[in-house]
This record gives C-alpha cells, sequence and structure tokens, in this order.
C-alpha cells in the first residue's frame, strides 16, 4: 500500500506524549480555509486557560503570502474565530476552533464566503432554514492511486460496494469509523456515513444545522477527515471526478427545509422553491463547485446517478435529477427537498448561501455586498 512514511512512526510513543499533564494550560488549534477555496490551513497556541466560549478565544495572524492570500509585501492575514471544538487529537482541555480570514484592511479575503453567507442567514433567520450535507470523498494513497484499488488494474465493476460490507468490498473501514468517533468527540453534528458506489469511495453525512452552522460543521468534518487520514497515511480527496471512465464521481449534495416546508402542507412552499431554482439554475451552478462549474462538468454528465450539467430537473425519489424529492416527503406533503448539483469539493458556505438567497429573498439586492 502506498502510505506515507510519517503514518508509520510510532503511535505508542505519540501517545506517551499526548498524556503528560499540562496544568491549566490550554492549546487551541486555529483552523482556516487557504487561498485555494478548497485548502485548509491550521497552527497552534497555548492559553493560560480553558476557553468557556468563542469570546475567550484571541484573534491571531497568519503568512497570507503562503497561502496564496497575499503579496509577500504586505501578508499578515487576520484570524477571526468563529466556531469552537473539542480537539480529538490532544484532547480535553484543548480546543479547535475554525477562524475566518481577514485581510490587512480587515475586509473578507476572497475565499471567505461565510462573511457573505451570515448576511443571508441573518436576514432569512425567522424561516429557521435547516441543511443537511453529504459529503462523498475517495481515499487514495500518496501516489495518487485509489486506496486499496490494484496497483496495475482495476477492481470489479461498481455493484457490490455500496454500503457493502468484507475485505473485497470495503476499502479503508478503519479510517471512516475513526473519523466518525472523531466528529462526534469534537461536537461535529455528523448524522451517519456509509460505503459509496466505487470502491475506496465513502460518505459523511451533517446535519441537520440551521443557518451558518452548516458551513461551519461541514468543514470541521472535513478538516478532522483530512487529519485522520494523515495519521493513517493516506489521503481523503474531495475531487467531483477523480477516475474517469464508469465509476461514480463526488458529490456534496444538500438538504434544505424551513419551517414552512417541515410543516403539515409543507410540499406546496418545497415546489415553489424548487421553480425558484429552476430559474437560476445557470446561477447556481457557477458558485457549486471552487472553479465556476468547471469541476462539475466532469462529474455532472446525466449518468452515473446525476443529472446534466446544462440542464433543470426534478422529481421524486430521482437520483438523476438536479432536485430530488425523497419519497417520503412526497407521500407526506412535507419536509425537505435534495439538491444534488453541489459538488464534493464544494464550498458549504457559498452553497447554502445561494440556496436561501434563491429560495427566501425576493431580491438578491436585499444583501449588501461586503
Amino acid at each position: 500500500m502506498s502510505v506515507s512514511d510519517s503514518s508509520l512512526l510510532s503511535k505508542a510513543l505519540r501517545q506517551h506524549y499526548l498524556t503528560l499533564p499540562q496544568g491549566k494550560k490550554c492549546q487551541v488549534t486555529y483552523v482556516w480555509i487557504d487561498g485555494s477555496g478548497e485548502g485548509l490551513r491550521n497552527k497552534t497556541r497555548t492559553l493560560d486557560e480553558e476557553p468557556k466560549s468563542i469570546k475567550d478565544i484571541p484573534e491571531w495572524n497568519f503568512d497570507g503570502s503562503s497561502t496564496d492570500q497575499a503579496e509577500g509585501s504586505n501578508s499578515d492575514m487576520f484570524l477571526i474565530p468563529v466556531c469552537m471544538f473539542r480537539d480529538p487529537f490532544t484532547f480535553d482541555p484543548n480546543k479547535l476552533v475554525l477562524c475566518e480570514v481577514l485581510k490587512y484592511n480587515r475586509k473578507p479575503a476572497e475565499t471567505n464566503h461565510r462573511h457573505k453567507c451570515s448576511k443571508v442567514m441573518e436576514s432569512v433567520n425567522e424561516h429557521h432554514p435547516w441543511f443537511g450535507m453529504e459529503q462523498e470523498y475517495t481515499l487514495l494513497g500518496i501516489n495518487g492511486h485509489p486506496y486499496g484499488w490494484p496497483k496495475n488494474g482495476f477492481p470489479g465493476p461498481q455493484g457490490p460496494y455500496y454500503c457493502g460490507v468484507g475485505a473485497d468490498c470495503a476499502y479503508g473501514r478503519d479510517i471512516v469509523e475513526c473519523h466518525y468517533k472523531a466528529c462526534i468527540y469534537a461536537g461535529v453534528d455528523i448524522c451517519g456515513t456509509n460505503a459509496e458506489v466505487m470502491p475506496s469511495q465513502w460518505e459523511f453525512q451533517v446535519g441537520p444545522c440551521e443557518g451558518i452552522l452548516m458551513g461551519d460543521h461541514l468543514w470541521m468534518a472535513r478538516f478532522l477527515l483530512h487529519r485522520v487520514c494523515e495519521d493513517f497515511g493516506v489521503v481523503a480527496s474531495l475531487d467531483p471526478k477523480p477516475m474517469k471512465g464508469n465509476w461514480n464521481g463526488a458529490g456534496c449534495h444538500t438538504n434544505f427545509s424551513t419551517e414552512d416546508m417541515r410543516a403539515e402542507g409543507g410540499l406546496t412552499h418545497i415546489e415553489e422553491a424548487i421553480e425558484k431554482l429552476s430559474n437560476r439554475h445557470k446561477e447556481h451552478i457557477l458558485v457549486y463547485d471552487p472553479r465556476g462549474g468547471q469541476d462539475n462538468m466532469r462529474r455532472l454528465t446525466g449518468k452515473h446517478e446525476t443529472s446534466s450539467i446544462d440542464d433543470f430537473s426534478a422529481g421524486v425519489a430521482n437520483r438523476g435529477a438536479s432536485i430530488r424529492i425523497p419519497r417520503q416527503v412526497g407521500q407526506e406533503k412535507c419536509g425537505y427537498f435534495e439538491d444534488r448539483r453541489p459538488s464534493a469539493n464544494c464550498d458549504p458556505y457559498a452553497v447554502t448561501g445561494a440556496i436561501a438567497r434563491t429560495c427566501l429573498l425576493l431580491e438578491a439586492e436585499k444583501i449588501e455586498e461586503a
């Protein structure tokens, strides 16, 4: 197997140091989105005592010229703590904190989509928007080849791998289960996981989360995934189409509902929202991956349980549609719908912000540009 050298270091020896007492001191690891809009960075500092809330964690800074977020001549960027979690790697009382990134003039960095999303969510707060996102990913060796696949070939065709069990069907389950427990310990609202259609591809679900918390919790879940994979010496890829040919791609299906949709007779409100989404299909495609739709062009082909990137469609229990209404929702006439278009490497702030704007705000101009 192609795993990193670091993963072969003694974990027992590491554990000895992790169990050393630290008194009242607290390690806080700051996590932020870098200039790619996909990558995550982190660094750690010591606080004199355990923070009780996000207000107890000070702002910090970093070298933006090393993360593709600033020029070297004016490189300091601000880290603004926004959401705190427990640290499943160094344990209590230590913390992980998700941060927004601000430029030298304290305006949001180009890849800080949380700033704008937060304003949208504040404007639609009375609707109590709930989101749930299904994060698909593919495990790769450090050589870039899917983990567990034959070195010079391919596994058997798709069929037995989805929710499969057994050494010939499930590749890398240890990583999946460790990530699940790490999320629960940290306080991430993870609600499930399963093996996906392509071997070495998995999915976890986060939610339901209200408003801005959806993006906060999914980004932290991604950080935990990358960090767990680091320990195992493999790579978690969010590429929407990691393998060419007759293999499924990877998406981040996004479930959405409002208080009216969840109430009796809510199907009417669901249908109204879908009609609004149909009128802004191209605008949504532009923000459903980090490259303005270029990544999703490889995935949304109309094959492998996807719709065509060029067409909008909706249907009950139809996994080949842009929007799926679950069968139970169709029967009970209330609940939620699933937008199947977002790519695995989407920014959840951009996706949830776009859905909330289109479905709940009559005029996007109501939200001032940051």
